[in-house]
C-alpha cells in the first residue's frame, strides 16, 4: 500500500479583503518573533501599528482586488509541486496542505486538517527559502503550539540547484528582453531584518548573501550586482544598505537596474507594490534610464522540482530537522540556526 505523505507548506498569509487588513496586522505583530517586547507592551504595539498602518495598507491592496495574491500563489505553487512528486515518486501517495502563520488558512486548521488526513508520513516544507527566527522559525514553533505531529523539517535551503537555477534564469531573461543593457547593475532585493536580531544569532542575512553569489555565479556576463534590504517597519536601525539607498546609489554611477526579489517565492504586496510602484517611481525621479523588475519564481518549473526534490530527501532516514545535504550550514557564530549540534537530528 502506498505511502500517505502530506506536503505542508509554511507562508506568511495576507488580508483576504479589505476588512481582513487590520485583524491580519495585528496578528503579524502580535507575534514574539517579530516584536520581542514583553507580551503587554507588544499587545499594545501590534493595536497601535495595526491602526495606523491600515488606512495606506488597505490603499495598496486595494490595487490588487482588495486583498493579498499570496495564498492563490500559494495554491497553484502546491498544486505544481503535488505534480512533480508524483512524477517523481509514482508509488506513493502525496497532499498538499497550506499552513499561513497570520491569516487564513491557519496554522492551527492545518494542524488538524493533516490529522483528519491520517498521513503516515508529514514534511514541513517553509516557502521561505532562507532561515529567520521571524519567518520559518515562528512557523515551527507555530506548529508545535499547535500540536503538529513528528516530521521531517526542512530548515532552510538558500543553495538549492532548482532554487538556484530558476532566479538565474528569469534575471537573465529579463536582461534580454531589456535589450542586455550593457550598464545595468543587478539589485538583488532581500526582506529586511532589524541589525539587532542578527546580532542575537539570526542566520538569515549570511544565507541571503549565500543565495546570492550562487545565483550570480550563473551569471557572469552580469558582473555588477548588490544585495539590498527592502519593507523597513519601526524605529530600530535594519541591516542594510536599503533598497531605497541602492537605487539612489544606482542612480549616481548612471546605471540601469535590473531589481530581482531573491528572497520572495511568490508575487504580493512587497512585489506589486514595493518593487513595481514606489521603487519604479524612486527610479523615475532619480532619473535612472532603465528600471526592470525580474518576477517572483512563482511556478518556474526549477524551483518546483527543486522543492519536490527537498520533500523526496527529507523522506530519507530520520525523522526530524532536515539541513541542506543532512548538515548544518551556518558558521557557528549563528546561535538562533536552528541545527544548533550541525548535526542531522
Amino acid at each position: 500500500m502506498a505511502r500517505k505523505i502530506a506536503v505542508v507548506l509554511f507562508n506568511l498569509g495576507g488580508p483576504d479583503g479589505p476588512d481582513d487588513v487590520k485583524p491580519f496586522l495585528r496578528n503579524l505583530f502580535r507575534d514574539p518573533a517579530i516584536i520581542g517586547a514583553p507580551g503587554p507592551i507588544r499587545e499594545f504595539l501590534a493595536w497601535l501599528i495595526s491602526t495606523t498602518r491600515t488606512p495606506e495598507a488597505r490603499k495598496n491592496y486595494e490595487k490588487m482586488g482588495g486583498g493579498s495574491p499570496l495564498l492563490p500563489e500559494t495554491k497553484k505553487q502546491a498544486d505544481a509541486l503535488i505534480s512533480a512528486l508524483e512524477k517523481k515518486q509514482p508509488g506513493e501517495m502525496f497532499r498538499s496542505f497550506i499552513a499561513m502563520r497570520y491569516w487564513h488558512p491557519f496554522l492551527e486548521d492545518t494542524v488538524r486538517e493533516v490529522e483528519a488526513w491520517a498521513p503516515d508520513e508529514i514534511v514541513l516544507l517553509p516557502l521561505y527559502p532562507q532561515f529567520s527566527t521571524s519567518t520559518t522559525g515562528s512557523s515551527l514553533t507555530g506548529w508545535e503550539k499547535a500540536g503538529g505531529g513528528v516530521a521531517r523539517t526542512i530548515c532552510c535551503y538558500p543553495e538549492e540547484k532548482g532554487l538556484i537555477a530558476a532566479h538565474a534564469q528569469l534575471i537573465g531573461e529579463t536582461w534580454e528582453k531589456a535589450g542586455k543593457p550593457a550598464n545595468a547593475r543587478i539589485l538583488l532585493s532581500a526582506h529586511g531584518l532589524p541589525e539587532k536580531t542578527v546580532r542575537d544569532g539570526d542566520p538569515y542575512q549570511w544565507q541571503i548573501e549565500q543565495t546570492s553569489a550562487a545565483v550570480m555565479k550563473h551569471l557572469p556576463e552580469l558582473s555588477d550586482w548588490q544585495i539590498c534590504y527592502q519593507s523597513r517597519v519601526g524605529p530600530l536601525k535594519w541591516i542594510g544598505p536599503s533598497t531605497e539607498e541602492a537605487i539612489e546609489a544606482a542612480a549616481a554611477d548612471g546605471k540601469s537596474i535590473i531589481l530581482t526579489p531573491i528572497a520572495f517565492v511568490s508575487e504580493h504586496i512587497e512585489t506589486l507594490v514595493e518593487l513595481d510602484e514606489e521603487y519604479a517611481l524612486l527610479a523615475e525621479e532619480n532619473g535612472i534610464p532603465g528600471y526592470y523588475r525580474v518576477p517572483a519564481l512563482g511556478l518556474a518549473q526549477a524551483f518546483i522540482d527543486g522543492l519536490a526534490d527537498l520533500a523526496i530527501e527529507a523522506l530519507q532516514g530520520d525523522q526530524g530537522l532536515k539541513p541542506p545535504c543532512g548538515k548544518r550550514i551556518c558558521p557557528a557564530g549563528f546561535g538562533k540556526c536552528p541545527n544548533r549540534t550541525g548535526e542531522n537530528v
